[in-house]
């Protein structure tokens, strides 16, 4: 009879006489934990697989902190770390694993290669626990639950297409059933296929430093490109966001590969938290590059901080940027200004470009917009069609240039999204987080025909400024055209609630794919977040 393979790596150890008999049963426990959930990174041999996934044999950087070890099983770990003086930057996620667990496998790892560790107990992990973000056990076992799977509008069905290992901010398509990626957060492609998730380029590949990735396409010759956000400061000068367009230069196993810096441009970070940087990529119909800069500040307010450069926005942000594909050394045309941050944006069957935009803390309605060559969208002057006051919302908000005129969001007639015939809004309900959007040309069934699809992740913000939750939704929006100047919005819900989606895709014979950041369903029940799945939205019949 063969043994089972967690009794095969706990006898291939030489255990210390610390560790002898007394704690023989949890160094087993930990060995059968271990190879469930620890091996495929960490190895057999607790080597880890350098500079990806860090060594735990002989890790200095484990051994240094036994709380801060119990910390990152339970609550998962985002780079950097250096470890036997080898800088690692990916992502760890948190285990699912009662105290007692956690102390078994921290027991055992803690025993092996050449680590010398003195057992852990429940009652330690217990105690760690209470300072990571995940406080007790039943709180992680309830942030780790994936919501059941809401009812769509008829004739639509919604299932589960991936689950994630890491938080994503985009799904890409080069335009073919198989040809479906997810952007992670820090740079990471993961190629999203029967029901996985496998990584084909990682972000230290390409990556490195304080990164931050929001936006990815392919060109119509089949290249991906990405965009990233580098946070770096050289010397004495301001806190800069280093913006590089990065586009494939091969192919590997049938996916892009050999990612090179394409564009490089940026400017120097905001004060505050709102240093939104540069989203969302996607070609027009004008074969143009778009990409939306989003803005430094909330609302235009100064930084007193030396370390950033004050002054508000900048000549390259809180605006849409346009860029030539084909030219040898492309440059920035602002293409319009003042929007805010347009996480989506995408174009009808006539070549209409509309933008969705997240509205400042002070709780102004999130915007869509009819973007043209030129105009200019009000930030941080004007916000949503409120009226211009002096000194409104914010006692800093500035006064415009003389002369400056503003082109007013859509006007969203509901009955989603926060308005009605009665009560028009400019145009969706604040701080419901509008991310990424499609259009649905005349081929989709309804109530998807000819309209725009629009994921909204929902508030960050609780009471006051935001006493209910809103958003954590799929919306469709139907463009009614007024007059040659105006449209409103016809706003109904397609699917809730969803855990947080920042984007939604098309991926062939009329099924849509919906990028859940988070598994959390709403803002008020506070369950922490762990990394979210795929959905497959798809007609109920052929």
């Amino acid at each position: 009879m063969s043994l089972p393979p967690w009794t095969l790596l706990a006898a291939s150890l030489a255990v210390p006489a610390l560790y002898a008999n007394s704690v023989d049963a949890q160094l087993e426990r930990g060995a059968k934990i271990y190879t469930e959930k620890c091996l495929m990174c960490h190895q057999p041999n607790g080597g880890g697989a350098p500079p990806v996934y860090p060594p735990l044999a002989g890790s200095d950087w484990l051994q240094a902190d036994r709380a801060r070890a119990i910390r990152v099983l339970c609550e998962g770990l985002s780079g950097p770390i250096t470890v036997k003086g080898i800088r690692y930057l990916n992502n760890m996620p948190a285990q699912v694993l009662d105290d007692q667990q956690a102390a078994d496998v921290l027991t055992f790892v803690g025993a092996s290669w050449e680590n010398r560790m003195p057992p852990f107990t429940a009652a330690e992990v217990a105690a760690a626990r209470t300072t990571s973000k995940f406080p007790t056990f039943q709180a992680l076992v309830k942030a780790a639950e994936y919501q059941p799977m809401p009812k769509p509008v008829p004739g639509w069905k919604l299932s589960e297409f991936a689950r994630l290992p890491e938080f994503c901010s985009r799904l890409i398509s080069n335009g073919t059933p198989q040809g479906i990626y997810a952007l992670g957060n820090n740079g990471t492609i993961f190629h999203i296929d029967a029901g996985a998730a496998v990584p084909v380029i990682r972000k230290e590949e390409y990556l490195s430093g304080d990164i931050s990735t929001m936006g990815a396409t392919f060109d119509p010759q089949g290249r991906l490109l990405v965009v990233s956000n580098r946070t770096h400061r050289t010397g004495q000068q301001p806190f800069e966001n280093e913006v590089v367009l990065w586009r494939s230069t091969g192919s590997q196993n049938g996916h892009p590969s050999g990612l090179k810096p394409w564009l490089v441009s940026g400017y120097n970070k905001g004060g505050g938290k709102f240093n939104h940087g540069v989203s969302h990529i996607a070609f027009g119909p004008d074969g143009k590059l778009y990409v939306n800069s989003g803005s430094r500040t909330d609302a235009g307010e100064d930084s007193t901080d030396p370390a950033y450069l004050g002054g508000g926005e900048r000549e390259n942000t809180a605006c849409i940027w346009r860029i030539d594909p084909d030219s040898a050394q492309p440059s920035v045309e602002i293409h319009a200004r003042g929007i805010r941050n347009a996480y989506g944006f995408a174009w009808d069957a006539d070549g209409n470009l509309f933008t969705v935009s997240n509205g400042p803390d002070y709780s102004a309605p999130e915007e869509m917009d009819w973007i043209r060559p030129g105009k200019h969208y009000g930030f941080p002057f004007q916000f949503s069609d409120w009226p211009q006051k002096k000194g409104f919302p914010y006692p800093f908000t500035p006064d415009p240039p003389a002369g400056l005129a503003f082109t007013l969001p859509l006007l969203n007639l509901g009955p989603a999204g926060g308005g009605s015939p009665q009560k028009p809004m400019a145009t969706f309900d604040p701080h419901s987080s509008p991310c990424g959007m499609l259009w649905c040309g005349p081929q989709y069934p309804e109530p998807l025909r000819n309209c725009f699809l629009l994921t909204r992740s929902g508030n960050l913000l609780g009471p006051p400024a935001c006493p209910e939750d809103v958003g954590f939704d799929l919306l469709r929006l139907k463009m009614h055209r007024q007059d040659p100047d105006t449209w409103t919005v016809e706003t109904t819900v397609i699917a809730a609630p969803l855990g947080r989606p920042v984007d939604v895709i098309a991926a062939g014979g009329n099924r849509l794919l919906i990028l859940e950041y988070t598994r959390a369903t709403n803002f008020k029940d506070n369950t922490g977040w762990l990394p979210g799945r795929v959905l497959e939205l798809a007609p109920d019949s052929p």
